[in-house]
């Protein structure tokens, strides 16, 4: 079993293994026609329910025989131009290669002494984000898994730097459209179900700055404290942007935490184009980031930006076998003295390769090209009667419904819409979104790949009009 473990006698066998799974997954993509076979559960189950784990194949190649019957053939393929649903970006090639000599040295990012030049080249890629956000010298961060646990991290500093000695006066103003993990973090760190305030939004789906102003007043009023407010800069749903300046000027005067969500509208920080639209982020107490989202990276890629180190002090927990005390004062850098983890990932590693092989401007050219197709696919969608579209795209999101010139039932509609997403998944042919808007169900394109075009979403248009139409006329004939 001695010939299984990565070292120096074995670098053949990793070069030959490694070499022979790369080739599978490139066949996988440059055969793809689709980004779905649509599988179905009850179909794919069985497959992999009766394998035994207990009785190994013995041999690469057929391990790789077996994954291709029960993952790579049914896999979710998001470099497909018609994979527009979800918040997953296509990835680019350096980054996979800084994938590959990440896993095979494993380095752990926790301490200086189990990762050394991977310890500095995460700080400096922090400082990088850090001078893009337009933070100064005292700013700080560190990677995480993703935005979920970067939210987490901000709103427990937050709590922490908030003046009272009751957790139950604390409240947390977030818009109506914003990520559900502020509430779920809340949960997580005691603050109680009446905690998160929703501050309603506009007909853009911006925060409203004047209902946040006034939440914020009665906050006072009741002798409640303004612990944060999180401005998202790329909701989930509609890829809407709020109004960063004023809220900012709103989280000076009430002494409030300033958390920017900018988990998809990070990507704007390498636009020379559209960066203007998340100006007053610099202003933030803390950011969120998700390189894995308008980055081009492969998950998981994240960090927590904040403006002020010091604030990291209230994640730092020293252990005598770990990271004692006396570290600090040796100047030896270990992250895990602001990290919510302690064994991590050098994912940092991705974007460097990135970086040095693309550039940030060549980040931002493709954000930038996504940006430019969404407004395309509104166009489209606006001059398109089958269709009601939403709010005119921030990013890179639209949010649309498909309305039957006949059919007048909302809850009819709906349904029509359920559907045409349901039946378009299991066709293989395109994967769509859906959300709630109003109550009412509507699908949604996240465009993440530049390789999407508009013809690309005008045919995924037509798919998803025809077995709406399809649902409908089978909904007649039952009727009557």
């Amino acid at each position: 079993m001695r010939s299984h473990l990565l070292n120096d006698t074995t670098a053949d066998r990793y070069r030959r293994s490694v070499t022979e799974g790369i080739e599978r997954v490139a066949a996988k993509l440059a055969t793809t026609d689709r980004p779905f076979t649509g599988v179905t559960v009850d179909t794919l189950a069985p497959r992999i329910d009766r394998i035994d784990l207990d009785k190994p194949l013995h041999d690469t190649t057929a391990v790789l025989d077996e994954l291709e019957d029960v993952y790579l053939r049914d896999a979710i393929y998001f470099h497909h131009p018609r994979y527009l649903a979800h918040l997953n970006c296509p990835v680019v090639i350096p980054a996979v290669v800084g994938e590959a000599v990440l896993s095979a040295v494993n380095s752990s990012l926790d301490t200086w002494d189990q990762s050394a030049g991977g310890t500095l080249i995460e700080r400096k890629l922090i400082d990088w984000t850090n001078e893009r956000i337009g933070f100064g010298c005292s700013a700080d961060g560190v990677f995480t898994s993703g935005g979920s646990q970067s939210n987490l991290q901000a709103l427990l500093l937050a709590r922490e730097e908030a003046k009272t000695d009751s957790y139950a006066k604390l409240r947390i103003f977030a818009s109506e459209a914003s990520h559900f993990s502020v509430k779920k973090s809340a949960k997580l760190l005691g603050l109680g179900q009446d905690a998160v305030v929703t501050v309603p939004t506009g007909n853009d789906k911006r925060m409203q700055t004047v209902a946040l102003a006034h939440e914020l007043e009665r906050c006072e009023r009741d002798g409640l404290v303004p612990m944060a407010v999180v401005a998202t800069a790329g909701t989930t749903d509609f890829g809407s942007i709020d109004p960063l300046p004023e809220i900012a000027e709103l989280c000076e005067q009430f002494g409030a935490w300033m958390h920017v969500d900018a988990a998809y509208g990070c990507g704007l920080l390498t636009s020379r184009k559209n960066r203007h639209r998340i100006d007053g982020i610099e202003r933030a107490d803390s950011v969120t980031v998700d390189y894995h989202k308008s980055f081009f990276q492969p998950v998981s890629s994240s960090a927590v930006l904040v403006r002020d180190a010091a604030t990291l002090r209230h994640a730092t927990y020293h252990a005598e076998y770990l990271n004692p005390q006396r570290m600090v004062q040796e100047r030896i850098p270990n992250q895990v003295d602001k990290s919510l983890q302690t064994t991590r990932r050098f994912d940092a590693l991705k974007l460097w390769m990135t970086l040095r092989v693309m550039g940030a401007d060549g980040i931002g050219q493709l954000f930038d090209e996504v940006c430019d197709l969404a407004e395309r696919g509104w166009k489209l969608l606006a001059a398109d009667p089958r269709y009601d579209v939403v709010v005119a795209p921030s990013l890179s999101t639209l949010v649309f419904r498909y309305i039957p010139a006949a059919v007048t039932d909302p809850a009819e509609i709906d349904r029509a819409n359920l559907y045409a997403r349901k039946a378009l998944f299991a066709s293989g042919d395109a994967v769509v979104a859906g959300t709630k808007v109003g109550g009412r169900h509507f699908l949604k394109f996240t465009l993440l790949n530049p390789e999407t075009t508009t013809d690309d979403i005008s045919a995924v248009l037509d798919l998803i009009a025809g077995h709406a139409e399809q649902y409908l006329g089978e909904s007649l004939d039952r009727a009557s």
